[in-house]
């Protein structure tokens, strides 16, 4: 078995306009300060990365290296969760995405996918440069707006879908490939991909792709009452990265899974800042342990109560606490009886 790494700090929540959130090196620094080992970072933010430079330019990669080494962390991944988004927009959102872009790209569905999928391809090798392995995303959405089945869906609406969210993911999945980076999908409501079976279809579609992954966030699944531990046994194999983030989920005689378009604050299901939720952490640590993940365990903060810099510190110690040192031999190998073959047949009554 192996060691789960952290705790590591999504950055996304965080950066800000004031210090010390507002550029690299202060930020890291924060992080370290308050106990975090790594740092997940978001391409889209220009006050952290360039990601065409990160691309492109080794003396920048360099540079970058060392401000993060400096500050006391190392980066864990890289996120486009938004870029992602921009490959497979549905028109029923195109202006809702428009600040997920250049605002050139403003009300250009086909123009944000090319830009969001040179991001991909971007990152793809920008993550190479830096020697990470996992890289964070979302797939975009299709079909989200039929995700309930009425009014009824035309036939051979889902498999045409899939089969387009493959075609503009494989020469995405292809480059990160090449550069030996495993494609992260973080299943969240709102994107085609948001839960075990759409993550099947997927699959099915792109040919079983080795860099087709997933990024586990048991919180999603609360939201959708889906067994996340379960979840694990059954994806062990392509859960590449691990978002800890806690939520809870209490229907009321009023609303439940949908929450009757109420703010996050009232509604049923909402995010909560780690150890406020309902997540059993315990079991999720136990299983990701046993089935040898060695990723880092990432704190994506998000709660609509608590200050998100409370919510930092907390989670740091949190995930530090629920981190298995796993063992390097059996508890009970003081009773031992040592390899004896002779001993083995004569027990199992063998000539």
């Amino acid at each position: 078995m192996k060691t789960i790494k952290g705790p590591a700090l999504f950055l996304a929540q965080f950066v800000d306009d004031k210090a010390p959130f507002n550029n690299l090196k202060d930020i890291c620094t924060w992080a370290a300060s308050i106990g975090y080992k790594a740092v997940q970072i978001p391409t889209w933010d220009a006050r952290l990365i360039d990601l065409q430079k990160a691309a492109e330019d080794l003396d920048y990669v360099a540079e970058i290296k060392n401000t993060v080494k400096e500050a006391g962390v190392e980066i864990s991944d890289f996120s486009t969760h938004l870029q992602g988004q921009l490959v497979a927009v549905s028109p029923a959102y195109n202006e809702l995405f428009d600040a997920f872009a250049p605002a050139e790209l403003a009300g250009d569905l086909k123009g944000k996918q090319e830009w969001a999928t040179n991001q991909l391809m971007m990152a793809a090798k920008a993550s190479k440069n830096f020697g990470l392995t996992t890289h964070g995303t979302f797939s975009g959405a299709l079909m989200w707006h039929t995700v309930y089945p009425w009014p009824q869906r035309p036939a051979g609406l889902v498999d045409t879908g899939f089969e387009e969210l493959a075609k503009r993911w494989l020469p995405i999945l292809d480059e990160f490939d090449k550069y030996g980076v495993d494609v992260c999908y973080e299943l969240h409501p709102g994107e085609d991909l948001h839960d075990g079976v759409t993550f099947d279809l997927f699959l099915e579609k792109v040919n079983h792709h080795k860099r087709a992954n997933i990024l586990y966030d048991p919180s999603h699944f609360v939201l959708q009452c889906l067994n996340y531990v379960d979840f694990i046994d059954i994806y062990k194999d392509r859960i590449k990265m691990f978002h800890v983030k806690d939520a809870e989920f209490n229907p009321t005689g009023r609303q439940g899974v949908y929450g009757g378009y109420s703010s996050w604050i009232e509604r049923a299901g909402r995010f909560r800042s780690l150890g406020d939720g309902q997540v059993d952490f315990n079991a999720i640590f136990s299983k990701l342990s046993q089935y040898d993940f060695d990723g880092w365990a990432v704190l994506e903060w998000e709660c609509a109560i608590k200050h998100p810099e409370n919510g930092a510190i907390e989670g740091a110690k949190f995930i530090s606490e629920k981190i298995i040192r796993v063992t390097e031999k059996t508890f009970d190998d003081f009773a031992s009886t040592g390899m004896d073959e002779g001993l083995n047949k004569k027990l199992l009554g063998i000539n």
